[in-house]
């Protein structure tokens, strides 16, 4: 059982290279002291609205958005509430896909899954096999964009296209590691439900959740007669029509952080942020090939996450507790017991940046020899 362990006020800043929470600019933290004001007040609606509409405008879509907050993982549960009457199939490929499986079958939903082994990528032309030869209608494919326990980048525009020759059944993606440093074209591939955290790729204090929802999954949750109260895309939108505001009291600190934030993001663009993102993997990818080599699939790896396979059999944990107290620099060790020593990673994404991570990987090198 756990004890209280009294928070100090003297711990050292850390440099985040880590899977998420990952840096936040100074003047989007400053952004979070301002004085209190009320959710209901024009202030809010405001606020709300100009994050809402920039989100939009930064991803390119037509879409609705929620704001919401939470972790991701609310709507990993609310889109199985929302859009399945029983039967869900769920592609997996490593910890948080499999994760929306137990998710699902908490939820008492029938779920069928199409495996892969971790590290592997879903192919679309296993998910068409799986819609064309099953004896179930699935109400619902959900599929991780980017599995951040495995460094793998699914082709989910690919696997958008192959979903929507089913109009009845509803394509989820989870972007949570990946949305606003990978760019995707959520509306042109048929995605119904995306969505993320903001502590990831958008680089912002943890606490907010966004999701985008089609029209038909919209309507789709309209004509089903249970549905997730808090999550609720039709109880999110019709509020936010109505009033411009959430329908319960938000994380107003945080979605102050997340008004300011969303202007860098709008500046830089969605494109460019995708760019960065591209480049700062190719130079941890062609480190990881010199030193050790990819944990993920090749040509399916993840542009903001390096999974890197331990090849030279270092001390991981202690690499990473050393490469802490001497630098300053924190990355992340391989996830759960099935990984942890046998792979390590790190998170590029966010505001960091080549020159940035290139910082990290000396860091390593020194302290492992290389």
């Amino acid at each position: 059982m756990s004890k209280k362990r009294e928070y100090r006020d003297d711990y050292p800043d850390k440099t985040l290279y880590i899977p998420g929470p990952t840096e936040v600019r100074e003047d989007v933290i400053e952004e979070m002291a301002q004085p209190m004001f009320g959710h209901r007040m024009d202030r809010m609606t405001d606020l709300y609205t100009t994050i809402v509409e920039d989100t939009k405008e930064f991803l390119g879509t037509d879409n609705e958005v929620i704001v919401l907050t939470g972790s991701g993982t609310e709507f990993m549960e609310s889109s199985i509430l929302n859009l399945v009457d029983e039967n869900v199939l769920v592609t997996t490929c490593g910890s948080f896909s499999e994760r929306q499986a137990n998710v699902a079958e908490r939820l008492g939903k029938t779920v069928d899954t199409l495996e892969y082994d971790w590290g592997q990528a879903v192919k679309p032309e296993d998910v068409r096999e799986a819609l064309e030869t099953s004896d179930r209608d699935y109400d619902v494919v959900t599929c991780v964009m980017n599995e951040s326990s495995t460094g793998v980048r699914n082709p989910i525009e690919e696997i958008g296209d192959v979903v929507s020759e089913y109009p009845d059944t509803y394509f989820v993606v989870d972007a949570v590691s990946s949305l606003g440093g990978d760019y995707v074209d959520i509306d042109e591939h048929s995605i119904d439900v995306i969505f993320t955290s903001v502590q990831k790729a958008f680089a912002m204090p943890p606490g907010v959740a966004v999701c985008v929802v089609s029209d038909d999954a919209y309507e789709r949750e309209v004509e089903k007669d249970s549905a997730s109260w808090y999550g609720g895309f039709q109880r999110s939108l019709d509020y936010y029509d109505r009033k411009g505001q959430t329908h319960s009291t938000p994380a107003i600190p945080v979605m102050l952080a997340y008004r300011k934030q969303m202007k860098h993001m709008l500046a830089e663009g969605h494109l460019g942020r995708d760019r960065r993102h591209e480049e700062m993997a190719e130079y941890v990818q062609s480190w990881a090939d010199e030193h050790f080599a990819m944990f993920s699939e090749e040509g399916y790896r993840s542009q903001t996450v390096g999974c890197i396979e331990n090849t030279r059999g270092i001390d991981v944990a202690e690499t990473i507790e050393t490469v802490s107290e001497e630098y300053d620099m924190v990355f992340s060790n391989g996830y759960g017991s099935q990984l942890g020593e046998q792979t390590f990673r790190i998170g590029h994404m966010g505001e960091h940046t080549v020159e940035s991570v290139k910082e990290l990987t000396d860091a390593i090198e020194d302290v492992a020899g290389l």
